[in-house]
């Protein structure tokens, strides 16, 4: 299982992932913490994304993925990390820590960390 950050979903949604990101996903179940949700409305909101969230492509993501809630475990972790970033990004990888998943994520902030599980290498 991998844990998919928002801006990897986003990717994944447009077709833009890399091809070493495909790889990855290709033959793993993929997950999200429940706060990519938020991220991927409110960019929505923002006029930064457009995503129909009724649309079949989202609706299939949305049935195929494991959401993790945001639990008591999980933000105290976000609070303990080596990374300092957005709430969201903090929870994110709070999740990965938490679950015990490899996160994918393109964000160098998070990268740092050497408590996150990451799915790709650092380097």
């Amino acid at each position: 299982m991998l844990n998919l950050d928002t801006h990897i979903v986003v990717a994944l949604l447009s077709g833009d992932l890399s091809k070493a990101e495909h790889r990855l996903i290709a033959d793993d179940s993929l997950a999200i913490s429940d706060i990519v949700f938020w991220e991927l409305a409110k960019l929505v909101q923002l006029r930064r994304l457009e995503i129909d969230f009724h649309d079949a492509g989202f609706a299939a993501f949305h049935r195929s993925v494991t959401v993790f809630p945001v639990t008591l475990e999980i933000a105290r972790k976000s609070t303990q990390l080596d990374f300092s970033s957005d709430p969201a990004d903090e929870i994110i990888g709070a999740t990965s820590v938490v679950e015990n998943i490899p996160l994918l994520t393109r964000d160098r902030r998070i990268l740092k960390s050497r408590m996150v599980p990451f799915a790709q290498s650092r380097r």
